[in-house]
């Protein structure tokens, strides 16, 4: 059951939606003024805040603004609820960052529509987006305007097929597209001087590639290459800044994409510093299961060249080669055909340890 903070100091009002909330199955917590919503939304974290404007203590604006900066309510969203109609406050109440604005009078229909809206948009940004064209469909119609952006994002999309090996963009190049996979596996990498390269991310379906330069507005700064027959829907980098321009929420998800990234290469260099062969060959072992295993009763198998299982673990293709035969000596893995097959997780996980 979803609980639902109403802000309001006329009494009548806010027992009046009260009442319609939980006639609906909503949970109500209610406050009769701005500071003591404050503090029950940083108290009770509720799924979503309805917020009158005009109100002693503290206003409308005043609670919004209190809510960004407290990080364990910041995302939460929120529905500004007054008697005023001029354009100038809907815009000034938008920029501040509300969700959405019910103007009084109103009636059930349209607060329940509101409400359900807003909780279903934010479900959505707390999902995985799902594998294939149908993640992508999902996030454009959180968009907002459902036709024009899919009719822009999917109705005309380009979906490029890439062979095994085949490079999707190269480092330093100009960043003109967010590419979204549909089908297949793609790695991006760094290389230096010598030619030698280390695997910075692994891409499955449902993954974006290429954000991270065209928030920034730089060019590439790794490469992308296809580790097996890939397709990869491509959005042009003008569509992709005026959907993070256009949708708070949306510019929101790439941030929290972006954060999730920086910690993940913290890790990987940290790992690459310290840990020893076997952590590094297990934990790269781990990683490819992690990311690709679908099933959860058949054995998971890795059809991976030699090379590029190095370029994950950071480490020789000799040292590798060596690793994975003490492994497979100690029953950890098996290997059939070139085809690296991992019999016992747990022992592999203890290696980490």
């Amino acid at each position: 059951m979803k609980t639902i903070l109403l802000i309001e100091d006329n009494d009548d009002i806010r027992d009046n939606i009260a009442e319609i909330l939980e006639l609906s199955s909503y949970t109500v917590i209610t406050a009769a003024n701005g500071k003591i919503g404050v503090e029950k939304a940083i108290a009770g974290k509720p799924d979503l805040i309805i917020c009158d404007i005009m109100m002693p203590e503290l206003d409308g604006y005043g609670v919004l603004h209190a809510v960004h900066r407290n990080e364990s309510i910041r995302h939460t969203p929120f529905i500004f609820l007054t008697a005023k109609t001029e354009r100038a406050d809907f815009r000034k109440g938008m920029e501040a960052g509300a969700d959405d604005y019910i103007t009084k009078p109103f009636n059930g229909t349209e607060l329940l529509n509101a409400v359900d809206r807003r909780l279903k948009k934010a479900e959505l940004l707390k999902k995985e987006l799902q594998p294939g064209l149908d993640g992508l469909q999902d996030l454009m119609e959180y968009a907002g305007d459902t036709r024009k952006v899919l009719s822009d994002f999917t109705g005309n999309r380009n979906v490029n097929k890439y062979k095994r090996k085949q490079a999707v963009y190269a480092e330093g190049n100009r960043a003109d597209y967010l590419y979204y996979v549909t089908k297949g596996k793609i790695k991006a990498f760094k290389s230096n001087e010598d030619g030698k390269e280390l695997v910075t991310e692994l891409y499955s379906p449902g993954d974006f590639i290429g954000y991270t330069s065209l928030i920034e507005g730089t060019v590439y700064k790794d490469s992308a290459e296809a580790i097996e027959d890939a397709e990869l829907a491509m959005i042009p980098k003008r569509d992709f800044e005026q959907l993070l321009n256009n949708n708070r929420e949306i510019a929101m998800k790439f941030m929290s994409l972006l954060a999730k990234n920086v910690a993940e290469k913290e890790k990987q260099l940290l790992s690459l510093a310290y840990n020893s062969l076997r952590k590094k060959v297990a934990e790269a072992l781990l990683l490819l299961r992690n990311k690709y295993h679908q099933s959860q009763t058949e054995e998971f198998s890795i059809d991976l060249s030699r090379e590029n299982l190095a370029t994950i673990a950071g480490t020789a293709t000799e040292s590798l080669i060596r690793t994975l035969s003490d492994f497979r000596t100690e029953k950890m893995i098996d290997i059939q055909e070139g085809r690296i097959i991992i019999k016992d997780v747990r022992k592999l996980e203890q290696l980490l340890n």
